[in-house]
């Protein structure tokens, strides 16, 4: 990270606020093109024993306005010598890095996204626990190792001795983030910065971490940077909040008034696009509409709810019946010795022509894996399974080529299912080439181009590759790909869980459009309760391999049967919480 022009000088005068951010603005040079402006001129406080949240769609400027706070920024990165970051009257900015590595670690710690690619995959999680306390503490490898085993219990490890000897890949993602919490907390901060540590988790598990670090928050009296992109759950947890986008702050104040009268067409907007709870909209509103109405027009009226009868009535036989799925996993446990896993049990459900089937459950419940045997990239134990009346188990290895083509999957990373060496028109026109649609390849590119304005891009993107468009950009194009092959079902893998909620809603809307004009059936993979909402006419609620209730949409949110679909309901975040409890957005 270099600095531009003059440096700032000297101590800033005492402040009341823990940390003080001051018209920070950062530039990334590029090899061969302008540099480009990532933040621009945004400023914050954070007061001590206080939360305060940036919130905005990925690209806005959040995470790098955090890391510049603890110099972390990649070596192309410029911040504006007028840019100041204050921390105990010191501009952290010109700070010499002496100083830095001891406020690291000691008085500012960081919880990452991805706790599996942060944690070092050749060391136990005690060990790196420990880390911190030897480098900081001065406590020798004994009184580290103890301290460290206190630390996972404080955060909620269960059998925290035996966790100790225990490798990140053998936690689950819940567990790993605890151990990033517990690291970050070691030292006992001041600051502690969360950068969007519950994105990519289940919500009950995310309701855990959210509980967990507020908690550690007053308990330890520090003060929390929190970052996310979803505002519902920020409610939850911020004393003041920050909104940016574009790298510019479009609005900032106290939660409960943000909340409660949000004066910026962009944060009603982020509150709107968010998939509701309880009831399905025909369309969800976009952050379009809200921008184009400007600041003093009325608030852009949300679609009216689907009719019921509409959603329910399906036509004709079923396209998919299942009886019976089981799947079992032989995992080894030594040299000789091996252990069997019922990943799915018994599992019955049908799919009806022209309609949606969510399967919602956390991790681990066996969802995933019932959409990969229906696609037959695994194969069931045991079961049945029949497609358009015939049975896919026993189908001929000549007929699999036609079923894989009426079959298609969109998986939940855009980012790793476009094959990064492919334009998107070879990614398009492949799959047309391998199923022999279309007359020649030039009339295969004609469509790839119509199938990319189907889904809302130009035809000019045919001639980029993946790396050049956004998340929401390549599930479009992994959407179109799908297309392609004219599918009767699709299965949704997660396909919108790591979407902002804006690009999330424009997506579910494309789908819905997809399945009225070309009559597409879905199975619809989640763990966001939300999203389900949004798509599902049926739903089946799944808990370590098995459906523990199944009904329509409206019966499962209305009035769910079953202990653990409330748990999953009673999880989702709503909006602020405070002495009166959670007030509903």
């Amino acid at each position: 990270m270099t600095t531009t022009n003059r440096p700032a000088k000297g101590r800033a005068p005492a402040s009341p606020d823990l940390l003080a951010v001051s018209d920070l603005r950062v530039a990334f040079r590029m090899r061969k093109a302008a540099p480009v402006e990532a933040v621009r001129g945004v400023s914050f406080a954070i007061p001590p024993r206080s939360t305060v949240a940036l919130v905005g769609e990925s690209g806005s400027g959040k995470s790098v306005s955090a890391m510049a706070i603890v110099r972390l920024l990649p070596d192309n990165a410029e911040v504006d010598a007028a840019s100041r970051i204050d921390y105990d009257g010191v501009n952290l900015l010109q700070a010499p890095a002496q100083r830095l590595r001891q406020l690291r670690g000691r008085e500012i710690s960081v919880v990452f996204q991805d706790p599996l690619s942060s944690l070092n995959p050749v060391f136990t999680v005690g060990d790196q626990v420990a880390e911190a306390l030897r480098l900081h503490a001065s406590l020798s490898r004994r009184q580290a190792q103890a301290r460290a085993e206190e630390l996972l219990a404080e955060v909620g490890i269960p059998h925290p001795r035996e966790r100790m000897r225990a490798f990140p890949h053998e936690l689950s993602g819940g567990q790993q983030q605890r151990v990033m919490i517990a690291a970050a907390i070691a030292c006992e901060p001041k600051l502690l910065i969360a950068d969007e540590p519950t994105t990519a988790l289940d919500v009950t598990v995310q309701r855990q971490i959210v509980e967990l670090m507020q908690r550690l928050r007053e308990k330890r009296a520090m003060s929390m940077l929190f970052i996310s992109h979803d505002l519902a759950l920020v409610g939850e947890i911020a004393d003041r909040v920050v909104v940016l986008r574009d790298g510019r702050v479009r609005e900032a104040g106290p939660a409960a008034d943000l909340f409660a009268a949000p004066r910026d067409p962009y944060t009603r907007a982020l509150l709107a696009c968010r998939p509701r709870v309880d009831v399905r909209l025909r369309r969800l509103p976009v952050v379009e509409q809200f921008l184009a109405a400007g600041p003093d027009a009325p608030v852009p009226q949300a679609a009216a709810p689907a009719p019921a009868a509409e959603r329910t009535s399906a036509a004709g036989p079923p396209l998919v019946e299942v009886r019976g799925l089981r799947k079992e996993f032989r995992l080894k446990t030594g040299l000789l010795s091996h252990r069997r896993v019922e990943a799915v049990r018994d599992a019955s459900f049908t799919i009806a022509r022209r309609r949606t089937l969510g399967v919602v459950g956390e991790s681990g419940s066996g969802k995933t894996t019932v959409g990969l045997m229906l696609m037959r990239l695994v194969e069931p134990t045991a079961g049945e399974i029949r497609f358009g009346g015939e049975d896919l188990l026993s189908m001929p290895a000549d007929r699999l080529m036609d079923y894989r083509r009426r079959v298609q999957i969109i998986f939940q990373n855009p980012y790793a299912s476009l094959n990064p060496r492919f334009r998107v028109d070879q990614i398009l026109v492949e799959p047309m080439r391998i199923h022999r649609i279309g007359a020649d390849d030039a009339a295969r590119r004609d469509a790839a181009a119509d199938l990319l304005e189907r889904v809302g891009m130009p035809r000019a993107s045919l001639s980029k590759y993946p790396h050049e468009f956004s998340g929401g950009q390549r599930q479009r194009i992994a959407i179109a790909r799908c297309l392609a092959l004219r599918p009767e079902l699709l299965v949704c893998d997660e396909s919108v869980s790591a979407l902002d909620v804006s690009v999330q809603a424009t997506v579910i809307n494309l789908l819905l459009d997809l399945q009225e004009e070309l009559g597409i059936s879905y199975l619809f993979i989640s763990h966001d309760l939300a999203a389900i909402r949004s798509v599902a006419d049926e739903i089946l609620v799944m808990n370590r391999g098995e459906i523990v209730e199944r009904g329509s949409a409206d019966a499962i949110f209305g009035a769910p049967a079953h202990e653990y679909t409330r748990r999953l309901l009673s999880s989702v975040p709503r909006g602020i919480s405070g002495a009166n409890g959670r007030r509903i957005v």
